[in-house]
């Protein structure tokens, strides 16, 4: 039998695995935030000149996947523009709806009435013109992320199924930018990823963070601030099913537990120490007698 203390807050827990930290840090989160931001507005000043209808993009998120999961994420057709970046071997992408480009080409050659959803493969005039745009694009990037991405970029081919398209190792981590691209009243949703690689080993020295030489402590400090549940347990007692089942208003269960021991305080389930039964105010309160030794 047991008596419960405190009622923790339920909280929402994700498990996270130390041996592969998928984790952007906040400082670099923030850093990296900033410059797509930057270039969301940068491209959609280009989409408008480039395609003739007022444009706005916005960078909704930014995160940092392995490359089979940000595969995954994607519609099995889709536009993948494959870009080699100099000195890795990991290739970016920017992906974007067939369709969209599509109705982008659309209006660059003038047409006015909006095409249906389109989802096939660009012709050899439809290709050039988005591999331009794209080409723009990563002019942008590279202003906007500045000496975060100094590396020279190329756009190597465009594939139409994320499934195939092997831009970089099924591990390799990559920083995903998730946008969303307004062209007159077309939404679309478009990512860019690059590999973690090229952007995390200069985010060091764009926002250089402090070396934490007493992490231990500071660990130990943010574990002691977790809510844990505590009880107040007496000794068990064994009953039969049938005792159970015939249970009624006013029975007697008597527990092995003499009137002079004190009962175990257990916090998160394991025992921390003794206490005797008192109260505090209306309330029902144990006082506690020892404690367990804490290492």
């Amino acid at each position: 039998m047991s008596t419960t203390m405190t009622q923790p807050a339920e909280r929402e827990v994700r498990a996270y695995d130390f041996r592969r930290p998928t984790t952007l840090a906040r400082e670099h989160s923030r850093v990296l935030e900033l410059a797509f931001a930057t270039f969301a507005r940068q491209w959609g000043t280009q989409l408008t000149a480039k395609v003739r209808v007022l444009s706005q993009v916005t960078c909704e998120q930014v995160t940092m996947h392995t490359y089979d999961e940000y595969a995954a994420a994607l519609p099995s057709s889709t536009a993948m523009v494959l870009c080699s970046i100099s000195d890795v071997e990991p290739r970016g992408v920017i992906q974007l709806p067939t369709g969209a480009a599509l109705r982008w080409v659309n209006a660059m050659l003038g047409g006015n009435r909006p095409l249906p959803l389109l989802d096939r493969t660009f012709t050899p005039i439809e290709h050039a013109l988005v591999v331009g745009l794209m080409n723009d694009a990563l002019e942008d990037l590279q202003y906007s992320l500045g000496p975060l991405f100094t590396n020279a970029v190329r756009i190597d081919a465009i594939q139409y199924n994320s499934q195939f398209a092997q831009a970089a190792p099924t591990s390799e981590l990559m920083i995903v930018a998730r946008f969303a691209a307004r062209v007159g009243e077309d939404v679309a949703e478009a990512t860019i990823a690059l590999p973690a690689r090229v952007l995390l080993e200069r985010l060091g020295e764009t926002n250089p963070t402090v070396q934490v030489d007493n992490a231990k402590q500071l660990l130990h400090a943010q574990l002691a601030q977790v809510p844990v549940e505590v009880s107040a347990r007496l000794a068990s007692a064994y009953v039969t099913p049938a005792s159970v089942l015939g249970m009624v208003v006013g029975d007697v269960i008597r527990l092995p537990h003499p009137v002079s021991r004190p009962i175990q305080v257990a916090a998160g389930g394991e025992p921390v120490g003794t206490a005797a039964i008192g109260a505090a105010g209306s309330r029902l309160a144990v006082v506690v007698t020892t404690a367990e030794d804490k290492n």
